[in-house]
């Protein structure tokens, strides 16, 4: 581009696109990584109670994203853990992070200048695994968009995408923390970054490469930044979340609820009074309360009851009888 031209960006992004993710850059995401698992909910007892589910779910955290995209393009999802030096790097600081004594390791990963320095590196390698999974997927199917965007958010949130499984191995289940029904923001932006890059790999964003991965790696850092220091866990794309919200899927009001009540009512008696026959639509001929009324008030009436009664069974009456049959 030629802006970057003008800024003397281009040396600048040429140099971060050749930038190696080994060693230091993946040992801060291990760092970051098990100390988000150190501050779960029962974390530092599952611990105690039980390592190996602890290293387990550490490794989630650490490899979750290629664990998941090697799963989705049918690939061994053990894969992932046959690097053996990434492995005992991050066993390494795991049990470091854990059981260190005195707490040393993780009281001064803590600290906030130093977590903040550690975070940023993080960040720089969710550029690297996004473009990864991207690249990885366009290797098997060069002419799906979809597919591409769906690997590159896979590996570069995996961790994220697959919690509800890590939170298994820790005994925990919350299906409510799906990341699907409610996304955090390392999600939402590693979202988007799959987009980006998908979108620049099939020349549908007219960007280079390294170009692409310096905006995207400067607006993540920055950002991650920002939200630590103020502390604010609002996603900067809040208001524009929002608004595609309340415009393509919130349900309108309803039609009826603008008309007034007595319409409302007439309305539905009208439709009530559809489901009638002719025939029993009049009351008053067959099974009005009136009608009904009237036929039993005919039919059993007291006062025609206790005369019928009187004539039968008076002691008159009955004299007479018995004179009678003498």
């Amino acid at each position: 581009m030629d802006l970057f031209g003008m800024l003397n960006l281009d040396e600048l992004s040429h140099g971060l696109s050749s930038l190696s993710m080994f060693p230091y850059f993946d040992m801060a995401h291990y760092i970051v990584s098990v100390m988000a698992l150190r501050e779960q909910p029962g974390a530092l007892e599952l611990s105690r109670r039980s390592p190996f589910a602890c290293w387990f779910s550490s490794m989630l955290f650490c490899f979750g994203g290629a664990v998941l995209s090697s799963m989705m393009l049918a690939e061994p999802p053990i894969a992932p853990l046959s690097n053996g030096t990434s492995v005992l790097l991050a066993s390494i600081f795991w049990y470091l992070v854990f059981y260190c004594p005195l707490d040393l390791v993780y009281c001064t990963a803590a600290l906030l200048p130093l977590r903040l320095v550690l975070t940023g590196m993080k960040e720089v390698t969710r550029t690297w695994k996004v473009l990864g999974g991207v690249l990885m997927a366009h290797g098997k199917y060069q002419d799906s968009l979809l597919v591409m965007i769906t690997i590159g958010w896979a590996k570069g949130a995996g961790g994220g995408l697959i919690s509800n499984f890590e939170q298994l191995v820790r005994g925990v289940w919350k299906p409510e923390t799906n990341e699907l029904l409610k996304m955090s923001y390392p999600t939402k932006i590693t979202l988007i970054g799959a987009v980006l890059f998908a979108l620049q790999h099939t020349n549908y964003l007219p960007l280079q490469k390294h170009h692409l991965m310096l905006i995207y790696t400067v607006f993540t850092v920055v950002n991650k930044t920002r939200m630590m220091l103020t502390g604010s866990s609002v996603s900067p794309f809040a208001v524009i979340e929002s608004a595609v919200h309340e415009t393509l899927f919130a349900r309108g009001s309803s039609p009826y609820a603008a008309l007034p009540a007595d319409d409302t009512s007439t309305a539905s008696t009208n439709g009530a009074a559809c489901q009638h026959s002719p025939a029993t639509a009049n009351g008053e001929e067959k099974g009005s309360p009136k009608a009904k009324g009237q036929g039993e008030g005919e039919k059993r009436s007291p006062k025609a009851k206790g005369q019928g009664e009187g004539e039968k069974g008076s002691p008159k009456a009955k004299g007479q009888g018995e004179k009678k049959t003498d």
